[in-house]
């Protein structure tokens, strides 16, 4: 039973190191600022000896993983990272019908809502957005929104459903995580499409920051998960057939 903890855990840990990793070799390439530099120019002359930061290398997730070398691991970070948060909606939606089956259409709505933004970092992963600018973005905010809706309806199922036992504790705590996500996407998309290079890097930051908050949110189920066992996924098969009969009939 106390084994699927690993899942949140892994998952957590793979988006935190991959994403950080390719963001401090985009750094050490020259191909992004670093996020403590705020200092911009509009132009850069080639006879400058010290690294120029223009709108081209601003530090979003996204930026650091355009180049070569690291855009190869940044693809691989967010598929790892799409395929586990896709497992993760699906085994929490199976803990949430085998425990609490009054609110399963609630988790319901969750689990798609999740699985649509795990697509969609999976399309944003996988498309450069030095190449395929438009399904990169399509992708990216697809995610973000998706996200959102996600942490709010999870949120709501905590306060819902007792699967730990702990849920005066974690609520909180997800009320603020969850708040955190809300309000700081939506700080995020409207720096994002600023001219200014402050605004865009303070953009950048926003979405450092909701990577961060995400990955403490998801961390946070290591303590349903511990309780999560392999027996719960044969609840959705067996619904499926109760349906059955009543379509046959």
């Amino acid at each position: 039973m106390g084994l699927w903890i690993i899942l949140p855990i892994t998952l957590s840990a793979v988006s935190f190191i991959g994403c950080w990793v390719v963001y401090g070799l985009a750094v050490s390439f020259n191909h992004v600022c670093p996020l403590s530099n705020w200092e911009y120019k509009n132009s850069c002359l080639t006879n400058e000896t010290e690294f120029c930061c223009t709108d081209n290398n601003v530090p979003t997730i996204s930026t650091s993983g355009t180049y070569f070398p690291e855009n190869s691991l940044f693809s691989a970070t967010i598929n790892a990272g799409s395929f586990l948060f896709l497992i993760f909606c699906i085994f929490h939606h199976a803990h949430i019908v085998d425990r609490s089956i009054a609110n399963s259409l609630l988790s319901k709505f969750a689990m798609v809502f999740g699985c649509i933004a795990a697509i969609g970092a999976f399309v944003a992963g996988n498309c450069n957005p030095a190449e395929l600018v438009l399904l990169h973005y399509l992708g990216a905010a697809l995610s973000f929104v998706c996200i959102c809706f996600y942490t709010v309806l999870l949120t709501s199922l905590t306060s819902r459903c007792g699967l730990t036992g702990m849920e005066s504790f974690l609520y909180p705590l997800r009320i603020v995580s969850t708040s955190i996500q809300v309000v700081v996407t939506i700080l995020y998309c409207i720096f994002f499409v600023q001219t200014s290079y402050y605004f865009k890097h303070l953009s950048a930051v926003f979405e450092w920051t909701l990577s961060a908050n995400l990955e403490l949110f998801e961390l946070s189920y290591a303590v349903e998960f511990y309780c999560f066992s392999s027996a719960m996924l044969s609840v959705l098969l067996e619904r499926r057939g109760e349906e059955k009969p009543l379509i046959l009939s």
